[in-house]
């Protein structure tokens, strides 16, 4: 069965007023898991099939093709975990 480590490289917190998270995924699994995140989440605008604001569960993010996203607003590393769950499992 997959986990959540299968597909993420690393997870850094933003600094500042609007603290975020980064979550860099596996070159090797990148591909995979853009598509299913893209499958799951709402498109709210696209630009160039390079970045992709979505919303999932109420959380607004951003997806690169370079395999980064930026989730805004998620309130903790427990939460942050469970919404990756929900989208790559």
């Amino acid at each position: 069965m997959a986990t959540v480590e299968d597909y993420v490289a690393r997870i850094e917190e933003t600094c500042g007023e609007d603290k975020g998270s980064v979550v860099t995924l596996k070159y090797d699994k990148k591909s995979e898991a853009i598509d299913k995140i893209l499958k799951k989440a709402k498109l709210k605008k696209s630009l160039s099939g390079i970045i992709f604001e979505l919303e999932f569960q109420g959380i607004s993010f951003r997806l690169f093709s370079s395999g980064k996203t930026i989730f805004k607003g998620v309130k903790n590393k427990e939460a942050l975990h469970d919404l990756l769950a929900a989208l790559l499992l």
